[in-house]
């Protein structure tokens, strides 16, 4: 556990980056630090492993106060990921995530075969290890610097804006991947974004930050987007908080409809797209297509192409939301109003097509929540959409 007593830090000038923080961070858990910026984010982040001295009050790890540990010492035993990754460019990429252990006295073979199978771990070629970071796309270094930042197998690991220079795509499929290590290896992560959507995405905790470095609410992401501290924090978060908590309310009990699908290439029959159940009668021609082994393709419009056509991916409308086996009410009424013909698809941990479901069942059982008062599930509670709907229609 990492805990801030009574933190402050002041510049000789008299600004205050950071006023008064106390907060335990959870063992084993993601912790958000999110705000504007000078909200003294990055300032708490850095108090941790000391490249930043508070002015007064302690950080403690496991009980122990980093000032009783030798600085050099104390950042070689806590992973560091910043934005750009910070990857020497002299220095092959192998040579990069070995930096650590090879500082800490693992020989230089023996770090370098374990930085090939951290390579593969983030999500990146091996072959990769002999490249230099210019050669890598933003997104391959960024992968490579959380390489790097587990190399030593640090228990702790600090993140400081790790997505932010990378295009919205490249983000997301990081995002992810960060998700998953983390279920993998459980490290107490700090991590600092200005982006509230990715502190609701990632984070067990998030601690929001105010210009002047207050601590404005520590919670998890639903209390945060359901119940915010102050106007502050109601401001910060924004206007469509609502949408967003949604996120963390699980849609197992949606109803799933038969959907009609057809294989990519196979002649369109008379009457396609005209029989899905409970659709509108303006979305019935849109027909969904499947690939050979059940996953979706894209919509075909059946009003544009006649009887005993062959549809292939120019055809395609592309685009749509789909609804996983790990679904919120944000993923499932994303994925119905964001599709053509109105109707989300459900796919199963595979990702074949199962069925559909529509936005407004969405809408009754957000409704339905609201009246019966269900709880809103907690950081620890991760949506398991779609459970309850049953076999492949």
């Amino acid at each position: 556990m990492i805990s801030f007593q009574s933190v402050s830090k002041v510049y000789p000038d008299g600004t205050h980056a950071v006023e008064d923080l106390t907060i335990e961070i959870p063992t084993g858990q993601i912790t958000v630090f999110v705000g504007p910026s000078g909200c003294g984010k990055t300032t708490s982040l850095r108090m941790i492993n000391r490249m930043i001295e508070p002015t007064q009050g302690a950080v403690l790890i496991d009980g122990k106060d980093t000032r009783s540990i030798d600085a050099p010492s104390l950042r070689r035993g806590i992973g560091y990921v910043i934005q750009n990754a910070g990857l020497f460019p002299h220095r092959t990429v192998l040579d990069n995530v070995a930096t650590v252990p090879v500082l800490q006295g693992k020989s230089r073979r023996a770090a370098r075969a374990a930085a090939g199978d951290l390579l593969t771990r983030v999500g990146l070629d091996a072959a990769m290890g002999s490249r230099y970071p210019a050669q890598l796309s933003g997104g391959q270094q960024q992968r490579v610097g959380v390489a790097r930042a587990l190399a030593a197998d640090p228990p702790v690991m600090l993140m400081d804006e790790p997505f932010s220079a990378v295009d919205p795509v490249v983000r997301a499929q990081l995002q992810d991947e960060f998700i998953r290590l983390q279920s993998d290896l459980g490290k107490t992560i700090v991590f600092v974004t200005h982006d509230i959507d990715e502190a609701v995405k990632l984070g067990d905790r998030i601690g929001v930050f105010a210009v002047g470095g207050r601590l404005a609410q520590f919670a998890t992401p639903s209390e945060v987007l359901s119940r915010p501290g102050d106007d502050f924090v109601a401001d910060f978060v924004g206007r469509d908080r609502g949408y967003r908590a949604l996120s963390f309310v699980a849609a197992g009990n949606l109803p799933l409809h038969p959907e009609p699908t057809l294989h990519l290439g196979e002649p369109v029959p008379d009457g396609a797209g005209s029989a899905a159940d409970g659709a509108a009668a303006d979305h019935d021609r849109w027909l969904l297509i499947i690939d050979r082994s059940g996953e979706p393709r894209g919509w075909l419009d059946c009003g544009t192409v006649p009887a005993g056509h062959r549809p292939q991916i120019g055809d395609l409308v592309l685009g749509g939301s789909l609804v996983g086996p790990e679904a919120s009410l944000r993923m499932a009424l994303d994925a119905a109003l964001s599709s053509p013909s109105g109707r989300g698809v459900a796919v199963d941990a595979a990702g074949v097509v199962i069925g559909s479901v529509f936005a407004h069942d969405v809408l009754s059982a957000i409704e339905t929540s609201r009246l019966t008062g269900d709880p809103t599930p907690g950081a620890d509670d991760r949506p398991d959409l779609l459970r309850k709907a049953g076999a492949a229609p």
